[in-house]
Parts: structure tokens; C-alpha cells; sequence
């Protein structure tokens, strides 16, 4: 298992200064937070390849910035804006290799729609396979408040596409949402593709690995016996951390007492 982080820990600083500053913490295996439009374009986007090729940072997932939409895009009953929404995000699939990435985050429809499963896979796949076909997965997370929050409802979008389905795992969002991260594994282990983890303690969800309660030892354990063992980024928000050298001191930790 190799340990890194997300952009998003420096949220809301410039993509291109949260990148740099992932490099200097010494990461190398990273998830790329776009923000804005203009960021999948050049020239941040050279900047941006610029920044990873001198740190020597292996980007695996791209995370957009228009998950928050995914429910209007995708889910609803109105046809031509959802094909409009594939077309916005093969600008995504496009970055996603120009950075060597493997698969591009989706966070997918609220649960407050109440959206059948079939229609939802339906829909789903119409992505999936725009993606697929430039040689990207779509990777639906388990998001607090989605459909696929449930490791049951994800269960059964993964059946509905198949073999190249692909999950990331993020261990805050199932504190969040009452679900057990290992019932997930147990039932999906095979399609996770993308780890993200973060600490807890009383009060707060989320923490730097390493202050607070969680048994990352388990978790890598777990993660290792379904057969996953690439990477588990830490995935922080700004006021979580104090310093940049504690989200150092958390990869350290996990590193030499986790894995």
C-alpha cells in the first residue's frame, strides 16, 4: 500500500499551489482536485504536469468539481442535459490521461431522489462508458446523503455494469453515513480502485491519521486480503490541519506503524 494524499487538503488555495506544496511534502502518489474549468485547460494545466514531473507524483484519480451537479446531470429525466454532462466530462477523462490516471471520482445522485436502481445504472452507464472508451474509469464514491452511500445500492450498480465497475472507498463518508467501511470491502473489495482515508476522535470525523482513534492497521489489512494494495490517499479539509507538516507527520506514522 503506497500512502499520499489529495489537492483538496489545500483547498481553497490555487490547484497549482496545493499540488506544489503536495510535492514538497514528499508525496508520491497523489489525487488531482480540480476546481475550476480553466484548470483543464492550458496553461495551468502544463503548470500542472510541470509540477508532477519534477516531484515525480503519480496522479491515480482526478476529482471534478462539478460532483455536487452529478444528481442534475445524470439523474434526472431530462435527456439532452445529460448527454451535455457526458460531453463536460470527457474534458475530465481527457486530463485524466494527460495525467496517467486511472480513474476520474464520481459522487452520483442524492439519495433525496430516490432514484431507481435500474434507471440509475441506466443512466450510469451511458458515463461509464464514455469513459471507458478513453481508457478511464469512472470511480462512484460512497458519499454521505447519495444513493451509494449504501454498500448494498453500490453493490448493485456494480452488478448492473459489470466487471469494470469502480469504487473509491472513503472511510469519512461512511462515519457519516452510519455504514461500516468493511461491509463494503466485503461485498466490493475487487472494484476499489481509490482509497481515501482520514482520523476521528470525539466530536470531529475528520483528523490527520494518527491523533485520533482509528485502526488503520485493520483497515490495510482488510483492504490487502480483497486484494487491493495500490494506494490510500489522506483526505483532509483546510481547517482539519494546522500546518502542512502534519498531514507530513501522518504519512510518516502510517508508513512506519501501518502497514
Amino acid at each position: 500500500m503506497k500512502i499520499g494524499m489529495s489537492s483538496s487538503c489545500f483547498y481553497p488555495e490555487n490547484i497549482e499551489d496545493g499540488f506544489k506544496k503536495v510535492g514538497e511534502l514528499g508525496t508520491k502518489t497523489a489525487e488531482l482536485f480540480v476546481n475550476s474549468p480553466c484548470e483543464m485547460q492550458s496553461p495551468i494545466i502544463n503548470e500542472l504536469l510541470a509540477i508532477q514531473k519534477h516531484y515525480c507524483i503519480n496522479v491515480r484519480t482526478i476529482h471534478p468539481f462539478t460532483s455536487a451537479f452529478e444528481t442534475f446531470f445524470f439523474f434526472s429525466a431530462y435527456d439532452r442535459r445529460r448527454y451535455d454532462g457526458i460531453e463536460f466530462y470527457k474534458r475530465y477523462f481527457e486530463a485524466a490521461n494527460r495525467f496517467g490516471a486511472d480513474a476520474v471520482v464520481f459522487h452520483g445522485g442524492l439519495s433525496k431522489s430516490d432514484t431507481d436502481i435500474e434507471f440509475y445504472a441506466q443512466c450510469y452507464s451511458l458515463l461509464h462508458n464514455a469513459a471507458r472508451e478513453q481508457g478511464i474509469f469512472i470511480a462512484h464514491e460512497n458519499v454521505v446523503d447519495h444513493m451509494c452511500s449504501s454498500p448494498e445500492y453500490m453493490k448493485k450498480l456494480a452488478d448492473y455494469i459489470g466487471d469494470d465497475f469502480r469504487m473509491v472507498l472513503d472511510i469519512k463518508q461512511c462515519r457519516r453515513s452510519g455504514e461500516d467501511e468493511y461491509k463494503f470491502i466485503k461485498l466490493l473489495g475487487s472494484k476499489i480502485i481509490q482509497v481515501h482515508i482520514s482520523d476521528y476522535d470525539t466530536g470531529k470525523d475528520c483528523l490527520a491519521p494518527g491523533v485520533g482513534k482509528y485502526d488503520f492497521r485493520k483497515l490495510f489489512s482488510e483492504l490487502k486480503n480483497a486484494g487491493y494494495d495500490k494506494t490510500a490517499l489522506i483526505e483532509l479539509y483546510r481547517h482539519n490541519f494546522s500546518e502542512p507538516e502534519e498531514i507530513r507527520a501522518a504519512m510518516n506514522y502510517l508508513n512506519s506503524n501501518c502497514l
